[in-house]
């Protein structure tokens, strides 16, 4: 027994020890040790990129709602969409397969304005935030766009030259006129709108009611243009107080006589300028009484179209007002420049390019002529001081002693002489009258035919003109001038040569706002330009 009892102790401390050594090996053993916090970490980086993946995903719905909602605003608050806004916001998001955030728009339109205001207020259904508790994301976006015409002053210089007879171009000009006017004017609160035609050619006629509000020489009434001079087209102004040379009435262009047909300031009906209107009816009657004849003056067309959007002439405009010639709409027109509230704009159409401006010199703007007249027999009578027969009679080819209807004359063309009464009375001219009622080369021609000099005096050496060079030059000072008060200006080439191009294109504010025409391209160059004049923009 003692035996036995000896060998089970020596086994049970074998297998204590050995056990004991396993513990302890086991209590240094390090395998293991981290899975817990690496399962912990895991777990964490997955929820958090989960929820930057939700975050990432929203923001990308986000972005792509807003900006479809922005252009479906734009479109539905354009004063042309013929659509109802909330149809067209709709329509926006259904293409762009968002239709399920669809919230029904605000919206309200009137005379020259609409506004449109759309807002989706949603949740976001989120997927990995989901699994850790967390619940969708609210998702907010909202856009506001609106379309108004404000205050808005328009010139519309209109090239009325002697080429605009070819190739159909006045009509076309008259179609895209009329499209524009339309244009402007519908859905428009037209009390914010002023509008004036200058119809321009040799000259401008600036009619005389809107040129006896000015400075201007008395010299005749039968016609009224200025000739500027060179520093008025360095100045947008057109103050009251400087004086104005008024154009000569004189017709270099053709033979005629009681009256002149083509005199160099034009006098003939729709010639003259219809300064600030807006009454659809009377600017579609003036478009449609246009006619063309002439030579080209961008430069003097400019200089009006400028003026009458420039402060300066404000007085002009009240005093108009109170004669009851235009609408008290316009009072305290045009407004100050930079004002903030207002568009000026130019629009300034030429066929063609500059060409010769004529001016009647000095010494036949003013005093008596050597022409006598007899009205009651339409008869001339030419006084020579250097002949010595005094008076010749063009309509009998004889010199006399006296004019044609002052006195007697011996007939003899028959068997014998006889004294004959002269009917009617003569009177002495005034250049002013004389070249009012006969042209230059008709003077020339019937009445100085006795003189081989007759041209060299009395047409050739009785005007100087200005030409080309010079008026580009001006068109150039007046357009920068113009454009450096803020003003807009589009130029519309129609068929324009190279030389009215290159004006044409230095005029406008930007190469964007030269538009080059052919045919009834005109009439889109013309509906572009309105579109650019409506301001449609995203207000919030």
């Amino acid at each position: 027994m003692r035996l036995r009892l000896r060998e089970t102790t020596t086994l049970s401390k074998i297998a204590t020890q050995r056990c004991r050594t396993a513990l302890k090996r086991y209590a240094k053993e390090e395998d293991g040790v981290l899975i817990k916090p690496t399962i912990f970490i895991f777990l964490a980086m997955l929820s958090v990129g989960g929820i930057g993946i939700d975050l990432m995903r929203m923001e990308r719905d986000r972005t792509e709602l807003q900006y479809t909602l922005d252009r479906a605003v734009l479109a539905a608050a354009d004063l042309d969409q013929p659509l109802d806004p909330a149809a067209v916001v709709e329509d926006y998001l259904d293409r762009a397969n968002l239709s399920a955030y669809y919230q029904t728009p605000t919206y309200d339109s009137g005379l020259g304005y609409r506004w449109v205001q759309a807002a989706i207020d949603t949740d976001f259904r989120v997927h990995f935030m989901g699994l850790t508790g967390g619940s969708d994301l609210p998702m907010y976006v909202s856009s506001r766009a609106e379309e108004v015409i404000g205050s808005v002053e328009i010139s519309m210089v209109l090239d009325v030259s002697g080429s605009m007879n070819s190739n159909n171009r006045l009509a076309n000009l008259k179609t895209a006129a009329h499209a524009f006017i339309n244009q402007v004017t519908q859905n428009t609160d037209t009390s914010s709108l002023s509008i004036s035609i200058i119809p321009y050619a040799t000259q401008v006629n600036a009619g005389e009611t809107l040129l006896n509000m000015y400075n201007v020489t008395d010299e005749h009434n039968y016609s009224h243009c200025v000739n500027f001079i060179p520093d008025q087209f360095s100045r947008s102004t057109l103050w009251r107080t400087d004086e104005l040379e008024r154009t000569a009435h004189f017709d270099m262009f053709s033979y005629s006589e009681n009256p002149i047909d083509f005199p160099v300031c034009p006098t003939r009906d729709g010639s003259a300028i219809l300064p600030l209107t807006n009454d659809t009816d009377e600017l579609h009657a003036y478009i449609d009484g246009l006619t063309a004849r002439g030579n080209t003056s961008i430069d003097l067309g400019m200089k009006w179209g400028s003026a009458l959007l420039d402060p300066s002439t404000r007085s002009v405009v009240n005093d108009l007002i109170a004669d009851g010639e235009i609408s008290a709409s316009f009072v305290n027109r045009p407004t100050d420049y930079g004002s903030g509230d207002t568009l000026k704009v130019i629009i300034l159409m030429s066929d063609g390019q500059n060409t010769n401006q004529f001016m009647l010199n000095p010494s036949m703007r003013t005093g008596m002529s050597e022409v006598w007249y007899n009205a009651d027999e339409g008869e001339y009578s030419i006084h020579r001081s250097s002949s010595s027969e005094g008076y010749f009679w063009p309509h009998l080819n004889r010199w006399e002693d006296h004019a044609y209807g002052q006195g007697t004359y011996q007939d003899c063309g028959g068997a014998s002489c006889i004294e004959v009464t002269e009917p009617g009375s003569a009177v002495q001219m005034p250049y002013t009258e004389l070249l009012a009622q006969v042209s230059l080369a008709w003077n020339v021609y019937y009445n100085y035919y006795f003189t081989s000099s007759a041209w060299a005096d009395w047409y050739q050496s009785s005007f100087t003109f200005l030409n080309r060079v010079a008026k580009d030059q001006f068109t150039d000072h007046i357009c920068n001038t113009t454009k450096d008060e803020g003003v807009i200006v589009f130029a519309v080439g129609l068929e324009a040569p190279r030389a009215g191009t290159r004006v044409l294109k230095a005029c406008a504010s930007s190469p964007a706002h030269y538009f080059d025409t052919d045919g009834l391209e005109i009439a889109e160059a013309f509906t572009a330009i309105a579109t650019s004049i409506r301001q449609l923009r995203l207000t919030q």
